[in-house]
């Protein structure tokens, strides 16, 4: 069984701190555009996802994943705050996403690590990304060793991703993927 952030860890993973060291319009910026459905998978308590809704405009969509119900509550209590209204909020297995969309965009922000069998999660990712769609994997450097990370993407590789950069995220281990 992985490690899984519990829910009381909310405050920690969406903080003023973690938004200026991750900044999620710098982060994804680049790679979200506007009308785009996206998927945030272990979204958590929403920090990335809030901001994808803005980056994707109102003609676009936010699905936001989690496996925790109370994670996910929290993610609809500060969207409805927000006046958010183009966000998905959807509660994922513990082995399966469980979104049969397909998504212009994918995020999997510090939770690859927690997952048993990172094959079966790359698969499903495959499986809904649009052709020439893009898939950002972001890892706590302190937390996964840079062989770990290798050995990431070595299985991202075999499950058909491609790896199309390395981008700079503070204090962590990134890579964009697009589909082979």
């Amino acid at each position: 069984m992985a490690w899984v952030c519990p829910w009381w860890f909310a405050s920690v993973l969406d903080n003023r701190v973690r938004k200026l060291l991750h900044d999620p319009k710098k982060v994804l910026g680049p790679y979200i555009q506007n009308g785009q459905t996206v998927v945030d998978i272990g979204c958590g308590p929403g920090m990335f996802s809030i901001a994808m809704t803005q980056l994707v405009g109102e003609q676009g969509r936010v699905i936001a994943a989690d496996i925790q119900e109370k994670m996910l509550e929290r993610l609809k209590q500060k969207s409805a705050r927000a006046g958010v209204t183009n966000i998905t909020i959807h509660k994922a297995e513990p082995d399966r996403i469980g979104i049969s969309e397909n998504v212009d965009f994918a995020l999997a922000f510090y939770m690859v690590h927690e997952v048993p069998d990172k094959a079966n999660l790359f698969r499903e990712v495959v499986s809904i990304l649009k052709p020439k769609s893009r898939f950002l994997v972001v890892e706590p450097k302190l937390h996964v060793s840079a062989s770990s990370f290798d050995n990431t993407i070595k299985i991202a590789r075999a499950c058909g991703l491609v790896p199309v950069s390395e981008p700079k995220v503070r204090l962590s281990r990134a890579v964009l993927f697009t589909v082979a």
